[in-house]
C-alpha cells in the first residue's frame, strides 16, 4: 500500500516536471519570438531617415514622367450642390515644381434656382481680350472662388506630385519640424506597413499632424492621413463665428514599374463656418493617372572595348 502511494507521488512528480519545462519551453520560444521581432522592427529613427531619403529621391525621379490629374470639387449647403467642377490637367514636374495645363472643365453653378454648366474658369484675373463664359454677381461668385481657388491651392505647381507641398511632411527637410512616432504593424492596402503618429515639434503652431503607413521593405508611404494639430484659436470662433470643422486630407502611393513611387489619390472633406451665417461643405477627391515616362537614361560604352 504504501509503496503504491510512493509509486503514485513519483509519477505526479514526473508529470509535474514535464509540465514545467514544456511551460518553460514555450515561455522562451514566445519571448525569442518577441525579441526577435522587436529585433526586425528598426527605431523610429532609423525608419524616418530612410523614409526621408526615399522621398527625397522619389521626388527627384519624378521629373522624368508626366501625368494626368482628374479633379473633382464641390461646394454644398446642406445637401444642395451650389457649385461642382470636374476638370482633367496634365502636370509636368519639374526640378522647382511641376507646369499643369488644363485640359477639359466641366462646371456647373446654381444660379436663378437652376443649374447653369460651364466649362472655363469663372474666377482669377480676366486676361486682355478674355470675357465670362457665365456672368456672376458678387454673391453669387462666392462658391466658385472657394471651388477653384481650393483647387488652384492644393493642386498647385510648387509640388512635383500635383498635391500641396505642406500637408505630408516626410520629406529630410520637413522632418526636422516634427516629432514621430511608431504605434505598431498593420497591413494596409495589401502591403505590410509601420504605422507612424506625426506632429509639429513647436506645440504652439498651427500645422499638421497626422498617421502615416510606411511600406516595411521600400519605406515609401501607402497612406498619409492629416489634420489640424491644434485647429482655429477659441477666441476667433468665438469673436468672429469661424470655424473649419473637420480639415484634414488623405493620400495614397503606389509605385510606378520602374519603382519610382506617386502619389495617386488625394482627397478632402470639411465644413466652413463664417460669421455665423455663412455655412459651406467642401468636398475634394484627385486622382493621378496615364503615368508617362519622358526621360530615359542612356550608358555610352568605350568603343575600344570589343
Amino acid at each position: 500500500m504504501l509503496s503504491e502511494i510512493a509509486n503514485g507521488r513519483a509519477h505526479r512528480c514526473v508529470y509535474l516536471n514535464v509540465s514545467l519545462a514544456r511551460s518553460a519551453v514555450i515561455a522562451l520560444g514566445l519571448y525569442a519570438s518577441l525579441a526577435s521581432a522587436q529585433a526586425q522592427t528598426p527605431d523610429i529613427t532609423s525608419i524616418m531617415a530612410r523614409v526621408a531619403a526615399n522621398a527625397d529621391r522619389a521626388e527627384a525621379e519624378r521629373v522624368r514622367y508626366t501625368y494626368v490629374q482628374h479633379a473633382d470639387v464641390a461646394s454644398r449647403r446642406g445637401h444642395k450642390v451650389l457649385c461642382r467642377e470636374v476638370t482633367d490637367s496634365r502636370v509636368t514636374p519639374t526640378a522647382q515644381g511641376s507646369g499643369q495645363q488644363l485640359l477639359t472643365l466641366d462646371g456647373r453653378v446654381w444660379l436663378k434656382n437652376r443649374y447653369v454648366p460651364y466649362t472655363r474658369p469663372l474666377s482669377g484675373k480676366l486676361q486682355p481680350g478674355e470675357s465670362r463664359e457665365v456672368e456672376l454677381k458678387n454673391d453669387e461668385n462666392t462658391d466658385v472662388d472657394l471651388v477653384e481657388h481650393l483647387r488652384d491651392n492644393l493642386t498647385n505647381t510648387k509640388a512635383k506630385d500635383g498635391f500641396q507641398a505642406g500637408l505630408f511632411p516626410l520629406t529630410s527637410k520637413a522632418q526636422t519640424s516634427y516629432d514621430y512616432r511608431l504605434l505598431k504593424r498593420e497591413s494596409m492596402n495589401g502591403r505590410n506597413t509601420l504605422l507612424v503618429h506625426f506632429s509639429p515639434r513647436d506645440k504652439n503652431e498651427l500645422g499638421w499632424e497626422g498617421d502615416a503607413w510606411i511600406d516595411t521593405e521600400s519605406f515609401q508611404p501607402v497612406l498619409v492621413r492629416t489634420r489640424l494639430a491644434h485647429g482655429i484659436p477659441f477666441w476667433v470662433k468665438t469673436m468672429l463665428g469661424t470655424n473649419v470643422p473637420g480639415l484634414g486630407f488623405a493620400t495614397t502611393y503606389a509605385p510606378q514599374p520602374d519603382g519610382v513611387w506617386f502619389p495617386v489619390t488625394f482627397g478632402t472633406e470639411f465644413k466652413i463656418h463664417v460669421l455665423f451665417f455663412f455655412h459651406r461643405q467642401i468636398t475634394m477627391s484627385v486622382t493621378n493617372r496615364d503615368f508617362q515616362k519622358t526621360h530615359t537614361e542612356a550608358n555610352i560604352l568605350d568603343t575600344t572595348e570589343p
